[in-house]
């Protein structure tokens, strides 16, 4: 290797000064591996790496310096050997001139660092010796910093690893194809097992189910007769934890339909244009997979009016709903069951809400006695508990949600855990932890009837709450 030019050192002498300067470090680094330095010019670039891991002009550079750092085979006795990897810290001999051979060697131990002598031949680090090539000596002196020495299959190693930064797509192509989001597939769910039947209570509700939905599934040529399209959207709205979710499988279950939730997060992006075009796949899914249930969860973020839209975005978002309930194509959606679920219907656009797209309204309230029996039956039957009165509980639960009853065994359970944890005695679940427990459980529905029965007062233009102004004067809380 040939003794460092003015320039270089120079350079160096920068760099040193200027360590986050990649231009620079990059120019040092083409200068030594012009002058030979290999593994010199492999340092530099590895530390300009660690500062840009994108850059082009780096990254071409280490694979030109990697590939002129590749070990040759053991030289002759007649030729000149490569360039030893560990230098020594005084200047080596130029590249031009012969080394001694493995015959001419001496066999002393390897001259200090203070005494010329001609390199060894190279030995990568994690190769066997053989016979032409002996394994250097272990006594070799450290790298020096200043010149860059290192081992080059440990750097190999590490800037192997680098990639570019994270968040940077590709560009698209001139037809607009490779977003990576074109690969994103839809899941939907297979029929599930869950039926109406398993829905505690809500006689009404699964009335109103059977004749929107069920019956003109289940009976084609009645279908035909009456002029009955399969196409169909229902709204679910009312406080939440009433099982609005659970009813919509439900109904997928029933119908053995392909069930496919959908939410904010699904939809909405942050560039413009994907929101929409993420609407329309997720339609063209349904539409393949028919019969398939769309299910749009907390509606009044997907399909909020537009009038208090301030973001054009989100405007546009909501016109492609429109349009895929009931645009040009509507058509297609032969098979495809639109349900949607809020607690806030009066949130939700009027025109979503119009004949052919959510045109059938559905309140789901709390559920019933005999609901909640259901509901207090499938979370205590895997609890140790004992002379529980359902009968009793039921009365003294009246109001309260199905996420407020699953709430309420959890509480009961705990009240006996502790009372195990401290006599030392395991005791089963009894009447007393659920009672206290209703009565420490206060209803989560009623900030949502407090809401809602200023709407049902005074919004309720065209009867579209009747339900809800029936129930809260049976309740007397209008």
């Amino acid at each position: 290797m040939s003794e460092d030019s003015p320039l270089i050192r120079s350079l160096r002498t920068a760099v040193e000064s200027a360590p986050t300067d990649v231009p620079l470090r990059l120019h040092l680094a083409g200068l030594l591996l012009e002058a030979g330095q290999a593994d010199a010019a492999v340092a530099e670039v590895a530390v300009a790496l660690q500062h840009a891991p994108g850059d082009g002009e780096a990254r071409a550079l280490m694979a030109r310096a990697m590939g002129a750092f590749v070990p040759a085979p053991a030289p002759a006795a007649d030729q000149p050997s490569a360039p030893a990897v560990d230098l020594p810290s005084e200047p080596a001999p130029a590249v031009d001139q012969p080394s001694a051979s493995a015959a001419d060697r001496p066999s002393e131990p390897a001259p200090a660092v203070d005494q010329p002598s001609a390199p060894a031949p190279a030995v990568p680090t994690d190769a066997a010796p053989t016979p032409s090539a002996p394994t250097p000596p272990t006594d070799q002196p450290a790298p020096d910093p200043r010149t860059g020495a290192f081992d080059w299959r440990a750097a190999a190693d590490q800037v192997g690893d680098v990639i570019p930064p994270r968040f940077v797509e590709a560009p698209l192509t001139t037809e607009g194809s490779g977003d990576p989001g074109d690969a994103a597939a839809w899941d939907v769910d297979t029929p599930g097992t869950i039926r109406l039947a398993d829905v505690g209570g809500m006689r009404e509700v699964k009335e109103r189910l059977e004749a929107a939905f069920l019956a003109p599934m289940r009976n084609p040529e009645l279908r035909k007769l009456y002029g009955k399209s399969l196409r169909g959207g229902l709204l679910l709205y009312g406080p939440p934890g009433c099982g609005k979710t659970f009813i919509a499988r439900a109904i997928a279950g029933e119908l053995g339909a392909g069930f496919l939730s959908v939410s904010v997060n699904d939809v909405l992006d942050m560039w413009i244009g994907n929101s929409e075009r993420n609407m329309h796949e997720i339609f063209q899914t349904a539409r393949r997979q028919a019969p398939c249930v769309v299910f749009l969860d907390e509606l009044d973020a997907l399909g909020a009016k537009r009038s208090r839209t301030q973001h054009s975005g989100m405007r546009n978002t909501v016109n492609q709903l429109l349009t895929e309930l009931d645009g040009i194509d509507s058509a297609a959606n032969d098979g495809v069951f639109v349900l949607a679920a809020t607690n806030a219907p009066w949130d939700v656009d009027i025109a979503l809400r119009r004949p052919g797209r959510l045109d059938r309204t559905l309140l789901v309230l709390p559920p019933d006695a005999p609901a909640r029996e259901s509901i207090l039956r499938y979370h205590l039957k895997e609890r140790p508990v004992e002379n529980v009165d359902l009968g009793k509980l039921v009365k003294a639960t009246d109001g309260l949600s199905g996420a407020d009853l699953a709430h309420l065994c959890e509480s009961a359970a705990e009240r006996a855990l502790l009372d195990s944890a401290r006599t030392g005695t395991v005791r089963m679940i009894g009447m007393r932890d659920l009672l206290a427990a209703a009565r420490q459980t206060v209803p989560s529905t009623e900030p949502w009837f407090a809401s809602a029965r200023n709407v049902a007062m005074y919004a309720n233009e065209g009867g579209t709450y009747d339900d809800l102004v029936a129930y809260l004067k049976k309740k007397r809380k209008l």
